[in-house]
């Protein structure tokens, strides 16, 4: 409950920010209309030659890209930005503050920074997502529905945390801050095709050391009919490892900061 309290917290202060900054707002929202459109493009060039992409059809694919943007979406509404405003927190030594609060130091840590404006890339998510069921003549039943949530929920807490494992190196190295834009344009240029089309070597980086897979193909797959059960079982097991590997790795993490009296 407490946990809960402090998520909310940070919610109406980033609400606050976009009612400032509305410009901002604005500004993601032709983003990611950009990024759409560029997208589709692509897809409107390769399917001009052929009917299938390794399978995959040209609404299975606009599928994955509104999955795509939904999770980039998720990923810059709370999770980017806390991210990088930790590893900035961990360079000045004001990280102090964070420590000293009556709650958990990691969720305090992950949920920091709000950017209220990446609401435009879930919503647009959704839209394209629908519109590409729509096509595909799909009707989601509550089973799939499910499938399809927890999924999605597992791919992005395996993104999530990716990423603090990411951040934490900062205490250690204090300025990797780039290692995030990295992530971000792989994400973005990985993201937007299904895993299976890249070759083994590529596909082995964009599963276990980038895990663009978990976050994006796989909820595409269960939306698709294409998700096997080994691979829905394998994707909940990573993400339960993940959560104890991360969480195992900023205690080590926080052993290692001397704060600013250093």
């Amino acid at each position: 409950m407490h946990a809960l309290m402090v998520i909310r917290t940070y919610l109406k202060l980033g609400v606050l920010n976009v009612v400032q900054y509305r410009a901002n707002f604005l500004f993601d929202l032709l983003s990611v209309g950009v990024y759409l459109t560029t997208s589709l493009l692509s897809l409107a060039v390769i399917f001009g030659q052929t009917q299938t992409l390794r399978g995959w059809t040209r609404d299975q694919l606009i599928a994955l890209v509104g999955i795509q943007i939904l999770v980039g979406g998720l990923n810059g509404l709370v999770i980017r930005p806390s991210m990088q405003q930790l590893m900035e927190n961990i360079r000045l030594g004001t990280l102090d503050f964070m420590l000293t609060k009556p709650a958990d130091s990691q969720l305090l840590a992950s949920v920091q920074q709000v950017n209220i404006g990446s609401i435009a890339e879930v919503v647009v998510g959704l839209a394209v997502i629908l519109t590409a069921l729509a096509r595909l003549g799909t009707e989601v039943g509550a089973d799939g529905a499910l499938l399809f949530l927890v999924m999605l929920v597992a791919g992005a807490t395996i993104v999530y945390c990716f990423l603090l494992a990411l951040s934490t190196c900062a205490f250690w190295f204090v300025r990797i801050q780039n290692i995030l834009v990295i992530f971000q344009a792989t994400f973005n240029e990985a993201g937007r095709w299904p895993i299976t089309i890249y070759p083994g070597w590529l596909r082995a980086t964009l599963t276990f050391l980038i895990p663009v897979a978990f976050a994006v193909t796989v909820p595409a797959e269960s939306l698709t009919g294409r998700l096997t059960t080994l691979t829905t079982l394998a994707t909940l097991a990573l993400a339960l490892g993940f959560v104890a590997a991360s969480r195992w790795f900023w205690r080590v993490g926080l052993r290692h900061y001397t704060g600013a009296s250093a």
